[in-house]
């Protein structure tokens, strides 16, 4: 029976096996364990663990109890008190480590051994101590009791029988539970000088199988089987992937092993370890033996302890394990092992304890079968293969996808014992089944496909336990929570499959056999069930391999191996014996890299010569390279243009030579007459959704700024550099260069002429991802750290390209270089770099480790919106999902379909050369199929060759194609054809062939063959260069295409090579995407989509129909919302007879367009027969000459011809009538010039079993065109005879794409969710699914939501860049200044990002710039004053002169245009004026962009390094740390005591005096009047300020050049908290509770009052400290919050009078170094206008005497009894400086300075609301409304009542002083204020003050009287010095209406003006508000 054990009880063998089955007891819930002897009598097959764990169980325990808990932390026991716990040494002190113990005599007891213990505190010493020999494994791994016994051999204390109790002895230390099997790690023995050293890794498992196979592969001495390192299989299970490096835990690397394998697998395998606890979840297992029969150490629920099957280890399980194996296709994912790796089965699962038998695999099986069987292990252990094991290989994808769909989300673990349980055996066995038996002979089992129907299957017979737990889960989960939910149906499950439900009796393994062979009955031969007559899967191979070799499964696919047997796990395995299966499985055994290798030896070793040979054997019809050798000697004889033998079909080709067509490109392009007027290049074109994108990337950045997390500062850059990090290839770089140069990114950022962008100037932005790059980059690095102001962004364009993580990368691939420079230290941390990745496959960084927060994801977006074009573009978008909708729509030829014939030759000669690479037959095919078409197409050869049977139909038109599109252009543009080639040996060898058969039949001229190569430059013939130079208009000699978008419109065919496209960007005039020898063998999403992203297209906008957007999107691509297309529109399409195509529906598409045209209403790749078919039909092709009349068309053609095309229906693979065009299945086309070639189209159609075709008649004919036909001659849009240009065309239609069978199928596949079955692949080889029970994506999910799918199901594989970013416990570890641009390809991401780029440089301009107001002084007079008062260069003002000059009434400031003006004898106003309301003065105002000077003050939203210290940013101090200072002071005009709070950071405390330090404030400090210093300011500076918290410019210290200053805000209390969190470390002055609703002459009155309260305590802290107290500075700043920049007037400069920007700091020393400043009571500067200096000659002046605004100089000394009015809310500042005049006060601007204020548009004291008393809510009320009488019922406002009388009198005065309207003679007379009265009405301003100055009034009438809280200066006597006019008005205010009447007795104004009682009025303000009450009168 193979057990050596069978029927040997011993001792040590009958404890281990009762051990495992106490311990299955114990751990197991649901099911009994078997009894003891049966494990040890009936388990003959069965091999059985040594010691019940599973292979990792010392991993698993650490790990955690259960396979997805975090780790338990272990806690060790406390040792004794006063114990040694040195590390090293046990707890008595001795020591016990190696090094010591080397040489010392040991004593070891009998039967006990030396073992070396390993210390996780001591990694490089061992710890000796004696173990019981029966407590360790034997050489085998095996017959290990559990336990523990071991003695000390320090101390020599004995007896310790547990391990846990020993490893505290000799202190261990251990964070995890501690274990033998982890711990005790070498035998020790002494060497021949007895020193003690260390021996033989303690084999714990079972290795020898697999040293042994091991070593038979490293052979040529690398590693013999002793110096295998024996740990090797104690690290978590890889896969193996050529090239990886290993985890350095010891794993060998053996990545240079021969080639010749034992198996004959030409993969040259490495093995990948993932780091510890990061291991690619699910990832296949390294060769399978880590998994254990025994029980698992912590059993997931219900799972049977005699379960065999191979369990995965926990800390696999830990992720839910699903590898990248069994999460995609078969042939991808971690490659599958060869046999010389998997055959033993000590190999494939747990170690046996006796040898299993093994399989003798036959001698010339690969010769005899023609195929190379894949063995795919499936439950339990694979037997040993031996013999020609090099013809076999084996796979563990099946038995990992097995494993996988075991594993229980966690979820279901949290409650306890679950009802839920895994699929059991049977029922996976079962349905691996039926998913065989429903392939189809062609297809290729998908493991992706076969893990849904598992999850379905558990989902259904799980419902509703499922929707139980999905309820707790779906809260917790943060973003969307994707559910899992049942689909309706399962596809490749059969319907009527009952799924057994958790109450239903399951399937046992008795019933699987019969049952099984039921499943495969219904598919005939194809499925074979070998279960009910095989013992054993060793048997089971063994018959198989005989049936092979004898010829009985030729018509088999699958062989399915079944072993059951009473008591013991069933055991499967699935044996691959179809030929194209095999293929395939093989060939995706290799990586990418490998089969390209694999590849390039079959071409370098010449076995593929045979079959090239082969090919070029024509049989009846000769030799290729013979006809062709005639056909070049034909060629150089004269011969007529038509001969006799010729048919019309070869004559009509050789007439495509003929006449003035036959110039050569050179001729041409020199013939100044042949233009196309069709022809525009349009690729430099920036679109409208560019500019959109753009502006999304723009604000995502600023998002990041605006930010609290203070990542980017951009407020602190002034420009912005890059670089542009391209993948290597040549051709993507010179396109980046291109887009760059064209793009004026260059002239924004640098300045530049758009002629001195040079070539090389452009290069230094772009860089090439090689060995190259690491100097660029490091070189920007230490740019970004010596230029902080400058911000860097990192384009990582082509994102997905490199995603290799640099430690598992060699130098030498040139992968990892992304990862090794963009996430380094240094670019990570640097804080003006940022990275933005650009892709197309946003998926392959969206992972669960991603870098890229999904707040910085921008998604391309939706260019259509039901219906609605939102970007108005010229172009529409076709991309993949277009292409997969054209397969779908029923309506027409779909653009994107395979070739049936090609696929026939390709499959036969796969069979007849059975090693060679399919792709290299399939390559050779096509090739050999476009030498033949371009011999046929040319009319060269002799009309006795039928060469149209030995190529293909779509092969043949892509080729007429090529050659007549040129003919058809005065210009002779043409169409490219790309045919796209991954191996760089196989392209050249095509590009050779290719080229020598054209120079063979003379076509040199008329077309172009260009090998892309990523490594290469662009080479192009110089005919050809020519011909692009005239269609581009470049006069350059030397200028040649550097990409493939200069290739425009040449008629070419490129054979683009490489692993993957590089992000070539391909020409509009790509008319044909062949595909067809494109792998499928790596079925991963990028991957297709990718290959498939190369026809993507823009096409022309104005062919599509307005009421048909197109189809929408499927997930294939990056739309912003709903990824697809909505039903509406499809059902719209088909009711509209349109397909969703971008231009299907317009029969516009050039005549030999051919089957690719997506009108055609014909499927031809469906309906192609067989070749035999194809070929016997050839002959019928002379019928399409049938000659029509030219009449029946528009155009009149000189040989115009009609082809037939009949729809047969006879072919086998006939696709459904559903498909085919609604109208009849014959359908005739036209030809529009008799140099066209017939239309391959139809070929497709006529080469078909019945020649026997009908024409149509010719009216059915037209009415058929006029509906879908592809007749460009009778589409209505070629009714303008011009339009003969078939590029111009072309770029209406896509490119048509031609697919291998295999990969269409899959593509054009939907799953249940009805997305393209290929949306559900895994994203990237270098990812892993999370679980196998993840949800499918939806079809309705957004990009956003996809992103967050696949960041929740996606983890990424060691190997990836992302697996590095893991933190434990946190999810927040995203790089803050790392951006995701995604966008379908081609869609024109680089326009947006290089516009993004322009557009972040001129944004960071434009924050260095603010809007200035800019106007010019108004109310100036015509009349210019000629005295000059001041000479023009003097420095500071003279007293003396200043008081001759007289004071200016007129105010000039503009912000006061709409004011009453102030009278002044000799001032005439101008005639128009200027009535414009308050209200709007910010939308009129005139601003100027002014960039920032080194000078300006700043707002919040400044941050730089210089500042941080002025901000609070201070070490020193807290942040916020400031205190609250109470200051009273009493007076008298307020008639009590008044309270402020002063906050005072700590910092700034040096500038107060307190009582005690901390103590009661004092006073302020103030400076002496003969102090001074170069860096500091004398005058402390008060900024009232409210609503500017975020806005106000209060950071001066680059204005104050680092000057010290005094700086206070003035604010009020309500606003003090966010003031004090904007502002921590500026000292705040807080207004009383009483003036939270003040306006700004509260503030200054206080800032004044307070100021000389201040001046006097100052003073006398100065007297008490024994100094003058005439000597202190009685000077304060009062600075408006919008000052943001000052001038100096030059006035030497050459030019004249210039002004440039000077620092506060110097216009403030230069003013309070005036030597007479005490003799001034108020100084002020100008505001700047641009037009300043040069209105006329007043600003020559340098001082002048006038009203002073924003920015004043005041003397509190002075000005002492000239008070603020703090109740004015407007015009304060001229009501001031008149009094203050009257007074006699001296007032001086310095008109050599001036400030410039900034606009803000945010708060400031202009922006008070009038509110009713109801509502709170801002009211349209009128200013009639503000005033009522008194005691009426009003509506009461909410506002103060002095702004609502200020407003009256501003908008009503011209009624209410009717005589004064624009009467400026005759003003009204104000005494002791200054009001606004509006615009119109002019105001002469008198002081009641003895002594005061004021303007002559004699002889002046006034027409009104305003007299406000007149006070008792104000006396009848003065009043009677005034004559008034008749009718004047007088308006007398008051606070109430008592002192009003008293004020009227007072005055005895009775006795001249006349009062009625309706003329007293108030303001509209309740009892409670205080209102102000006002009489009016008339004189009498």
């Amino acid at each position: 029976m193979g057990n050596s054990y069978a029927g040997q009880l011993q001792a040590t063998r009958f404890e281990e096996v009762l051990h495992n089955s106490i311990e299955a007891s114990l751990r197991s819930n649901t099911i009994i364990p078997r009894p003891v002897f049966s494990q040890l009598y009936l388990e003959t097959e069965q091999p059985l663990a040594h010691d019940g764990r599973t292979e990792n169980d010392d991993e698993d325990d650490e790990e955690g109890s259960e396979s997805n808990s975090p780790p338990i932390p272990y806690q060790m026991k406390p040792p004794p008190e006063g114990c040694c716990t040195t590390d090293g040494f046990c707890q008595a002190g001795r020591d016990l480590r190696l090094s010591s113990l080397a040489s010392d005599s040991l004593d070891v007891a009998p039967g006990f051994m030396l073992v070396g213990i390993k210390s996780p505190s001591l990694p490089e010493t061992l710890l000796v101590c004696a173990v019981d020999r029966r407590f360790l494994p034997d050489e085998r791994g095996r017959n290990a009791l559990l336990g523990f016994s071991g003695n000390c051999m320090g101390c020599g204390e004995k007896g310790f029988r547990y391990f846990t109790e020993f490893s505290n002895h000799i202190n261990l230390k251990l964070s995890s539970q501690p274990k033998k099997q982890k711990h005790l790690r070498y035998h020790l023995y002494r060497n021949n000088q007895g020193v003690l050293i260390k021996g033989a890794t303690i084999s714990w498992r079972g290795h020898d199988g697999r040293m042994r196979h091991i070593g038979s592969i490293l052979t040529e001495g690398q590693v013999t089987t002793e110096e295998q390192p024996p740990n090797l299989a104690t690290h978590t299970p890889g896969s193996y992937t050529v090239g990886s490096h290993v985890d350095p835990a010891g794993l060998p690397q053996i990545a240079d092993l021969p080639q010749s394998l034992p198996n004959g697998n030409h993969a040259v395998p490495s093995i990948t370890q993932p780091p510890p606890n990061q291991s690619g979840p699910g990832r296949t297992s390294v060769t399978g033996i880590h998994a254990n029969a025994g029980p698992p150490k912590k059993r997931h629920k219900g799972w049977s302890p005699e379960s065999s099957a191979s369990i995965v280890s926990e800390s696999t399980l830990k992720t839910l394990p699903s590898s990248s194996a069994v999460s995609s296709a078969v042939t991808n994912g971690s490659r599958p092992e060869p046999a010389a790796l998997l055959g033993s089965s000590q190999c494939s699962s747990t170690p046996l304890s006796s040898p299993a038998p093994s399989v003798t695999v036959p001698n010339q099986l690969l010769h005899t079968c023609r195929l190379q069987p894949v063995i795919f292990k499936g439950h339990g252990p694979l037997p040993q293969l031996t013999g020609n094991v090099s013809e076999v290989l084996v796979s563990s994808l099946l038995q990992s996808c097995y494993l996988s769909s075991q594993a229980l989300p966690r979820v279901y673990q949290h409650y306890g014992p679950s009802p839920i349980q895994p699929l059991s055996t049977e029922m996976q066995i079962l349905l691996t089944i039926y998913y065989l038996v429903q392939l189809g002979p062609d297809q290729v089992p998908l493991i992706e496909d076969l893990e849904q129907i598992f999850m379905r299957s558990w989902r259904e017979s799980h419902l509703s336990e499922i929707r139980q737990y999905q309820q707790p889960q779906t809260p917790a989960t943060q973003g969307r929570h994707y559910a899992i939910e049942t689909p309706s149906t399962l596809p490749g499950l059969p319907q009527h499959l009952c799924l057994p439900h958790q109450s239903q009796q399951p399937v046992t393994s008795s019933q699987l056999p019969w049952l099984a062979q039921l499943a495969a009955s219904s598919c005939g031969e194809a499925v074979v069930v070998l279960g009910e007559h095989i013992r054993s899967l060793a048997q089971g191979l063994q018959q198989t391999f005989t049936r092979l070799m004898e010829g009985q499964l030729e018509n088999t696919n699958y062989v399915v191996l079944i072993v059951t047997a009473p008591g013991q796990e069933t055991q499967s395995c699935v044996v691959v014996t179809g030929k194209h299966q095999c293929r395939a499985l093989a060939e995706g055994m290799f990586s990418p890299s490998e089969g390209l290798k694999e590849i390039n030896h079959q071409l370098s070793t010449g076995v593929a010569q045979e079959l090239i040979h082969f090919c070029n054997s024509l049989g009846q019809d000769g030799d290729m390279d013979s006809i062709l050798d005639s056909a070049t000697a034909e060629s150089s004889e004269p011969s007529p243009v038509f001969s006799s033998q010729e048919s019309p079909e070869e004559r009509n080709l050789k007439s495509t030579h003929s006449s003035k067509d036959s110039q050569s490109p050179k001729e041409r392009a020199s013939s100044p007459k042949e233009t196309c007027s069709e022809y525009s290049v349009e690729w430099r074109e920036v679109r409208p959704i560019q500019l959109a994108v753009a502006r999304k990337l723009l604000s995502h950045v600023c998002a990041i700024a605006d930010s609290s997390t203070q990542n980017l500062d951009l407020g602190s850059f002034d420009r912005v550099s890059f670089l542009i990090l391209v993948p290597p290839s040549e051709v993507t770089f010179q396109q980046t260069v291109l887009h760059l140069r064209s793009s004026g990114v260059l002239q924004d950022l640098g300045n530049l002429d758009q002629e001195s962008v040079s070539q090389r100037e452009a290069e230094h932005y772009v860089v090439k991802m090689d060995q190259s790059a690491q100097a660029r980059i490091d070189s920007l690095i230490q740019e970004a750290h010596s230029n902080t102001y400058t911000l860097y962004i990192l384009v990582h364009d082509h994102a997905h390209w490199d995603i290799s993580s640099a430690s598992y990368s060699s130098s030498d691939s040139g992968l990892g270089l992304v990862d090794q420079l963009l996430n380094s230290r240094q670019v990570r941390d640097a804080p003006n770099i940022l990275i933005l990745h650009v892709t197309s496959f946003p998926f392959t960084l969206q992972t669960q480790y991603t870098r890229i927060s999904p707040y910085n994801e921008i998604h391309w977006p939706s260019a259509f919106s039901n219906d609605v074009d939102l970007y108005h573009e010229k172009t529409r978008y076709f991309g993949v999902s277009e292409l997969l909708e054209s397969t779908r729509s029923g309506s027409s030829l779909p653009l994107m379909r395979h070739d049936s014939s090609f696929e026939s030759m390709a499959s036969a000669l796969e069979e007849r050369f059975p090693k060679l690479h399919s792709v290299v037959i399939r390559t050779t095919v096509l090739i050999q199929h476009y030498c033949v078409a371009l011999m046929a197409a040319s009319g060269r050869i002799g009309g006795s060759h039928s060469l149209h049977k030995h190529t293909s139909v779509e092969t043949l038109e892509i080729v007429q194609a090529l050659l007549t599109a040129a003919q058809q252009c005065p210009a002779h543009h043409g169409h490219m054809v790309l045919l796209r080639i991954p191996s760089l040996a196989l392209a050249a060898w095509a590009h050779r062939r290719l080229s020598r058969v054209r120079r063979q039949l003379g076509l040199e001229e008329s077309f172009e063959i260009i090998l892309g190569n990523p490594n290469q430059a662009l080479i192009i013939g110089q005919i050809f260069t020519d011909q692009i130079k005239t269609w581009l208009q470049i006069q350059d000699s030397n200028w040649i295409p550097h990409t493939y978008l200069e290739l425009e419109s040449l008629p070419c065919i490129l054979i683009l090579s490489g692993a993957e496209p590089l992000g070539e960007s391909l020409p509009r005039s790509l008319k044909y995407c062949d595909l067809r020898v494109i792998s499928c063998s790596y079925l991963h999403r990028t991957t297709l989509e990718q290959e498939l992203g190369l026809a993507a297209y823009l096409v022309r906008q104005e062919s599509q129909p307005p009421h048909n957007p197109g189809p929408g999107s499927d997930l294939l691509e990056s739309d912003a919302e709903k990824l697809s297309s909505t039903d509406n529109e499809e059902e719209e399409g088909q009711e509209n007879d349109d397909s969703p195509l971008s231009s299907s529906q317009q029969p516009q598409s050039c005549p030999d367009s051919g089957a690719l045209d997506a009108q055609s209403s014909t499927v031809p790749n469906a309906q192609k027969g067989s070749v035999d078919a194809v070929q016997s039909s050839s002959q019928s092709q002379p019928p399409f000459q049938s000659q029509l009349s030219s009449q029946s068309f528009p155009h009149p053609q000189p040989v115009p011809h009609l082809q037939t095309q009949t729809q047969v229906q006879t072919h086998p693979q006939a696709q459904p009538t559903s498909q085919l065009h609604p109208q009849p299945q014959i359908q005739s086309q036209t030809q529009p010039s008799s140099q066209t070639l017939p239309q391959p189209q139809s070929l497709s159609q006529v080469q078909a079993p019945n020649p026997q075709t009908q024409p149509l008649p010719t009216s059915q004919s037209c009415r058929q065109h006029s509906k879908s036909t592809s007749s460009g001659s009778l589409s209505p849009r070629s009714s303008s005879p011009h339009l003969s240009c078939s590029w111009a065309r072309g770029v209406s239609r896509p490119p048509s794409v031609l697919l291998p069978r295999a990969l269409y199928d899959i593509i054009t596949a939907s799953d249940s969710s009805g997305l393209p079955r290929c949306t559900s692949f895994l994203p990237h080889m270098s990812v892993a699914w999370a679980s196998s029970f993840r949800p499918l994506l939806s079809k309705m999910m957004t990009c956003t939501e996809q992103s967050l799918y696949y960041r929740q199901w996606t983890v990424p594989h060691s190997y990836h860049m992302d697996s590095s970013n893991r933190t434990e416990g946190r999810s927040d570890n995203f790089h803050p200044r790392r951006l995701l641009l995604s966008g379908p390809p081609q869609v024109g991401k680089t326009g947006a990002y290089l516009h993004f780029l322009g557009i972040l440089s001129r944004m960071l301009i434009r924050l260095m710039e603010v809007d200035i107001y800019d106007e010019e002084d108004i109310n100036y007079s015509a009349q210019a004053e000629g005295v000059q008062y001041h000479s023009l260069n003097a420095t500071w003002p003279n007293p003396d002169i200043m008081r001759t000059m007289p004071f200016d009434y007129t105010i000039h400031d503009p912000k006061y245009d709409d004011i009453s003006a102030v009278y002044s004898p000799g001032y005439r106003p101008s005639a128009e004026g200027n009535a414009v309301r308050q209200e709007d003065v910010y939308l009129r105002r005139r601003t100027s962009r002014i960039k920032l000077s080194k000078y300006a003050a700043y707002n919040t939203y400044h941050h730089c390094e210089q500042c941080h210290q002025y901000l609070g940013f201070n070490p020193r101090y807290q942040m916020y740390e400031s205190t609250l200072h109470a200051f009273t002071f009493t007076h008298l005009l307020l008639g009590e005591e008044i309270q402020l709070y002063f906050i005072i950071p700590k910092s700034k405390e040096h500038y107060f005096s307190f009582s005690q330090p901390g103590g009661q404030l004092e006073s302020m400090r103030l400076p002496l009047i003969s102090d001074w210093s170069p860096d500091s300011i004398k005058s402390p500076i008060f900024t009232p300020t409210t609503g500017r918290h975020e806005h106000g410019l209060f950071n001066l210290y680059h204005a104050m050049d680092g000057a010290s200053h005094l700086h206070i805000l003035v604010i009020k209390e309500y606003e003090m908290a966010v003031y004090k969190k904007y502002w921590p470390n500026h000292i705040m002055l807080v207004l009383p509770t009483i003036f939270n609703g003040a306006g700004i002459g509260a503030a200054h009155f206080l800032i004044k009052e307070l100021s000389y309260h201040n001046l006097e305590l100052e003073r006398s802290r100065r007297l008490e400290g024994g100094g003058p107290a005439g000597d202190v500075w009685p000077f304060v700043i009062l600075a408006d919050d919008s000052c943001v920049m000052f001038n100096a007037v030059d006035l030497d400069a050459p030019t004249g009078p210039t002004e440039h920007a000077v620092s506060l700091k110097q216009v403030l020393q230069h003013m309070e170094a005036c030597p007479d400043l005490a003799q001034f009571g108020l100084c002020g500067i100008r505001k700047w206008s641009s037009r300043g200096l040069t209105a006329g000659n007043r600003q020559r002046e340098p001082f002048s005497r006038g009203h002073l605004h924003d920015f004043l100089l005041l003397n509190v000394d002075q000005s002492q009894n000239i008070q603020y009015d703090q109740n004015r809310f407007t015009c304060h500042d001229v009501d001031y400086t008149l009094r203050l005049h009257s007074a006699g006060m001296l007032v001086c601007r310095f008109n050599s300075f001036s400030v410039m204020k900034k606009q803000i548009a945010i708060g400031g004291y202009r922006t008070f609301i009038i509110k009713t008393k109801m509502t709170d809510v801002p009211t349209s009320v009128g200013p009639s409304q503000y005033v009522c009488a008194p005691d009426s019922k009003h509506l009461f406002l909410a506002t103060p009542a002095q702004l609502l009388l200020e407003k009256y009198l501003h908008h009503t005065s011209q009624k209410l002083f009717p005589l004064s309207t624009k009467n400026y003679t005759h003003p009204v007379l104000s005494v002791d204020c200054y009001f606004n009265l509006g615009p119109e009405v002019t105001v002469c301003f008198a002081s009641s003050r003895p002594h005061s100055v004021n303007i002559s009034t004699t002889g002046m009438l006034f027409s009104g009287l305003l007299l406000c809280f007149t006070d008792s200066f104000v006396t009848a006597g003065f009043l009677k010095k005034f004559t008034f006019l008749k009718g004047a008005t007088l308006c007398v205010i008051s606070a109430d209406r008592s002192s009003l009447r008293q004020t009227v007795s007072r005055l005895e104004l009775e006795e001249e003006w006349r009062f009625r009682l309706s003329d007293e009025f108030q303001t509209a303000n309740a009892k409670e508000d205080r209102p102000l009450f006002f009489l009016t009168g008339k004189h009498i």
